[in-house]
């Protein structure tokens, strides 16, 4: 069950279950997103992609609301100027995420440095490759360092071609 704004400030309550819904708490949709009631405003709105810390206290003070309030205690009038603002003024979730893509993906169509670590998913801004970026590169793969009984059990085995 959705109860959507009818002027189209992208705010959405949903009902969550039927506790929540005796006790009259629901949850705010903004930008497509489902923003927890129980959290302060301030740390809920950093669930939307591309609004951190740092751009939380520009976004309330605009929209005349204390960080401090839960957001289960904002009215649908207050969530929706919290909506406007950023609606207004800042890229968010797929809008952002489709920015960063394409960015990336013409970096890698010039063929920049840059583009060519991404598109061999390698660190891209100048860390070090031989002992670290694990993330990039996934899990260690062992080349060249085999014990001399291992060694001697391979070259025991015959290969596909030897047994054909």
């Amino acid at each position: 069950m959705q109860n959507c704004s009818p002027e189209g400030s992208g705010v959405c309550h949903l009902r969550q279950s039927e506790a929540q819904t005796e006790a009259g708490v629901t949850m705010v949709r903004i930008a497509g997103v489902d923003l927890p009631a129980a959290k302060r405003v301030d740390i809920a709105l950093t669930y939307l992609y591309g609004i951190g810390r740092s751009n939380v206290v520009p976004i309330l003070t605009k929209a005349n609301i204390e960080a401090a309030r839960r957001l289960s205690t904002l009215t649908d009038e207050e969530a929706s100027r919290i909506a406007r603002v950023i609606e207004k003024e800042y890229v968010v979730e797929g809008d952002l995420r489709r920015a960063v893509g394409d960015n990336i993906k013409r970096l890698r169509d010039i063929g920049t440095y840059r583009g060519m670590r991404h598109a061999r998913k390698l660190p891209a801004r100048g860390q070090r490759t031989r002992s670290n970026a694990r993330t990039k590169r996934g899990k260690r793969v062992t080349i060249g360092a085999m014990k001399k009984d291992d060694r001697a059990k391979q070259a025991d085995k015959p290969t596909t071609e030897e047994k054909k």
